[in-house]
Order: C-alpha cells, then structure tokens, then sequence
C-alpha cells in the first residue's frame, strides 16, 4: 500500500538508529530496530501503535498479539507486557509509530462522535487490529508535519484529533470509549491498575484493593482478568519483576537488593518467579542485556 510505504519512509528519515525518538509532535514516539530482538518488559501507557515495517510479538498475560504492516495496537489502561521485534533487517527495519492519547481531547471527541452499532466491545484493555484506509491517511498526514515545521503546530492537533476520531467511529471505538468513563466496573478496574502501579512493592489483599475501588474481592478479580488478562496478584508480580531487571541493568543493583527493594522477602523466591518470567536467573539474564544491548530494544 502506498500509504503504509510513504509513512515507512517519514519514521525512516526521521529515526536515524535503533531506539525511541521523541519527536517535535507532543505525544508522538518513533521506534526503529534493525535487528530482532530478544522478549522484553514494558509498561505500556493508553496509546496507538501503528507498525509501519517489520514484525512484533506483544504478550499480555495469557494473549499474544501479532504486529505486522499495517497493523495497529490500542491499549486503554497501563499494561505490563513482554514485546519483541520478531522480522527486522538493517535494509529493511522494523519502524512504528506510537501516539500516547489525550484524555482531554478523546473525551471531548468521544461526546461528539455516535458509539458505533452493534454490541459492546469486550473490555480487555489490549487489541489488534488492521489499519483501514483513512487511519492510515490521517497518520501520514501527521507524520507529514515532522518535515513542515511551520505548520506543525497549527495542523498537529487537528490531525491528532483526526486520527482518535478514526478509532471512535471504526471496531476499536467502544474500546476507546472505557479510556473516558468514571463510572462502572470497568472504570474501578482502571482504578486497580493505577492503585497496583503506584502500590506494587507493597504487599496487599484482594480485599483490600476491592475495598480502594468499591468492588467486591470476587468482582474485581473476574473483571480485572476480563481486562488485563491477569489476576491482580499475577499483575503486581509482572511490575515488580519488570522494575527489579530495570533496577539491575540500569543501576546495577545486585540480584538480592533488588529483590527487596521490589517488595520480594525471600531472594531465592524472587530468583525462581524471575526465571520463569524472563527464562534465564538474573545474573545470567542481566550479562546477556549488557553483552547484546541491540537486542534488547523494546518494541
């Protein structure tokens, strides 16, 4: 498709190594990567990614997500996922296009813009899908902007705003809409996540955490799953294991400090929970990151 090669071509020119780059478009990121990569953790933010070349992989919980060309991802809640590039070359890198949403402008659009018929959407807060002709165009016409300065900051907003109207009115627009909602199970659900994101080295209850958001233990623990595909325990061991391997690589904390600056009692049971989720013990996992840091970008 000439759209798809035409937006490969703008990250192409304006992403010039492997990584993430910030653009002069606020909320919008760039990534490339030359070379698959190895399975990594991250956290991802209510956004769209939009891959324009190559291949990834997206696990959440239990579910896989294939990324090709042309092909999109929206997330509505913060999410722990393991993402890596699965096809990539240095002739032909993966190279895609992530905008962070705008809960502002998506609640005011989502007023304007009729809910699309049918039944409602599932509520899990992660899907895939194939970008329709006008997504595409709307994508191209902001990433345009990266080469006409001038007119960024005028058009920029309008085209943002262009691209979340395509998400409201196409398959993805129920989905959208739990981004806007303060009411409901869905909307405690999204009060969990965030309560769990800033309490994750604390231990805590099913209970407890039904009680922050107003749910029953047994409610929250049967939508939580529908949503993130995971209990809200399995949640918090994802986030604490995710900031341990970042405290490790990044910091470089021992295997037993960090166990216990994440919320871990025993630096043994870390080392075990650590190695089924990453598939190496920490020492080892964290001298192959060193070892290959081209491997380990996170797509």
């Amino acid at each position: 498709m000439k759209t798809l090669t035409e937006i490969a071509s703008v990250i192409a020119r304006h992403v010039s190594k492997d990584g993430f780059q910030a653009t002069p478009i606020e909320r919008v990121t760039l990534v490339r990567s030359s070379t698959v990569t190895m399975p990594m953790p991250n956290v991802f933010r209510p956004q769209l990614c939009l891959v324009a070349q190559g291949h990834k992989e997206v696990t959440l919980g239990d579910r896989a997500f294939r990324y090709a060309p042309g092909r999109y991802g929206v997330v509505t809640y913060d999410l722990p996922v393991i993402g890596h590039v699965v096809e990539a070359t240095p002739n032909k890198p993966y190279l895609c296009l992530y905008l962070d949403f705008d809960p502002v402008m998506l609640g005011e659009l989502a007023l304007r813009v009729p809910p699309p018929p049918g039944a409602p959407s599932p509520p899990v807060a992660k899907t895939v899908s194939d970008a329709g002709a006008a997504l595409l165009d709307a994508a191209l016409r902001l990433l345009r902007l990266l080469d006409d300065p001038a007119a960024l900051p005028v058009l920029a907003p309008l085209a943002e705003q262009e691209i979340l109207y395509r998400l409201l009115a196409g398959p993805d627009g129920a989905r959208m809409r739990h981004i806007t909602f303060s009411q409901g199970r869905v909307a405690r659900v999204g009060r969990a996540i965030a309560w769990i994101g800033k309490n994750f080295r604390e231990r805590f209850s099913i209970e407890r955490l039904a009680a922050e958001v107003g749910m029953s233990p047994s409610s929250l623990h049967e939508h939580f799953r529908a949503v993130t595909a995971m209990t809200p325990l399995q949640f918090q061991k994802q986030l604490r294991l995710q900031d341990a391997r970042s405290l490790m690589l990044v910091q470089d904390i021992d295997v037993t400090t960090a166990a216990l600056r994440v919320g871990y009692e025993s630096p043994s049971q870390f080392s075990r929970e650590y190695r089924r989720h990453f598939g190496e013990p920490p020492a080892r996992d964290i001298a192959r990151l060193r070892a290959s840091p081209g491997l380990a970008v996170v797509a």
